[in-house]
């Protein structure tokens, strides 16, 4: 009993180590963060902070991990379906849905330079899970021009992302769906379509 109510209150400290990070990442640049600062808007001492993380970039690679760890779990549950129904549209919903759920974090992350190492985890998360899905429909010979593919990919969701949010979201969801359906589905097709003819 002990030893839950303790892992109750470390789940808790970390969980606001993290939110005070995020609010002070709204504020001001990242290396301009110390512990201290973390620890002063979290209201809690620094010996506390050290019981969990090493530092403020420890703090930072820690909140990305648990963020990409749902995500990976998102796409894992609707990875079949996605199979099945031969196109990305089962896992591209969720997916959105998350980033919703999620918006204020994904907005600091997303304009911090320091936070580059999440954007990198990002596209190799994209590029692990949708290779077998480009190599069943689209047979790429190339794995170069797919590596590029990827990469153009995980930019061009981002930046819809952020030009969605930075319109509050006007767009209705539905349309921003279709849009991020036939970025992915559309290049693909055109890419390596052209590939196999030899353009």
């Amino acid at each position: 009993m002990q030893k839950n109510s303790e892992d109750r209150r470390a789940r808790r400290s970390r969980k606001m180590l993290k939110e005070s990070l995020l609010d002070l990442m709204r504020k001001k640049p990242f290396s301009d963060i110390s512990v201290r600062d973390v620890t002063d808007r979290a209201d809690m001492n620094r010996g506390t902070f050290y019981l969990h993380y090493a530092g403020t970039v420890d703090l930072l690679k820690s909140l990305e991990a648990d963020l990409l760890e749902e995500l990976q779990a998102l796409v894992d549950a609707h990875m079949q379906e996605t199979i099945a129904e031969e196109s990305v549209a089962p896992v591209l919903v969720p997916v959105l849905d998350f980033v919703v759920e999620h918006r204020e974090t994904c907005v600091v992350l997303f304009a911090n330079s320091e936070a580059a190492g999440f954007i990198q985890a990002l596209q190799e998360l994209m590029r692990r899970n949708g290779a077998p899905l480009l190599q069943e429909w689209f047979h790429p010979q190339d794995l170069r021009l797919a590596d590029y593919f990827f990469s153009f990919l995980t930019w061009g969701f981002i930046g819809l992302l952020k030009e969605w949010f930075a319109q509050d979201m006007a767009m209705p969801r539905t349309e921003l769906l279709s849009a991020a359906q036939h970025m992915a589905e559309g290049t693909a097709a055109s890419l390596f379509s052209c590939e196999r003819r030899g353009a």
